[in-house]
């Protein structure tokens, strides 16, 4: 059986993270899948999935640390084309990945004690984002 849910969210922009892990449950509940996997998907090439844990430090550091490995700049080859200073928010977003897959056990996601699924906004500007989560099993 497969059960798909979008989940919208209202971003400011570079390094603003949301945590998805209730909202993920939810959709899990709704399928009433008991065995599988899930997978979260970010529609865009500027926004990323992961599992981290979800605390205001590392809510800090994810984006701080990304900024300084993937600096926002006019130089990269995206600016030559577009000129819309996002040429950073494509790579950051492309190294962290778009997606998620979790597993399924008695109809709950199987994660760590602090491990949250997020979503991590890599854009120079807000944004409507939008997630797909695809639960499949039995």
């Amino acid at each position: 059986m497969v059960h798909q849910e979008q989940i919208n969210i209202s971003t400011k922009g570079n390094g603003d993270m949301h945590d998805l892990t209730e909202k993920v449950n939810q959709v899990v509940k709704n399928s009433g899948i008991q065995q599988g996997m899930v997978n979260v998907f970010n529609v865009g090439s500027t926004g990323a999935i992961g599992a981290i844990e979800f605390e205001p430090g590392l809510q800090r550091d994810l984006p701080e640390i990304l900024n300084k490995l993937i600096p926002p700049s006019r130089d990269y080859f995206h600016e030559q084309t577009w000129h819309d200073g996002n040429g950073h928010s494509h790579l950051q977003a492309t190294w962290l990945g778009p997606s998620l897959t979790v597993p399924i056990a008695n109809g709950k996601l199987i994660l760590g004690t602090w491990q949250q699924i997020f979503h991590l906004d890599c854009d120079n500007k807000a944004r409507q984002r939008k997630v797909m989560v695809t639960v499949y099993g039995e």
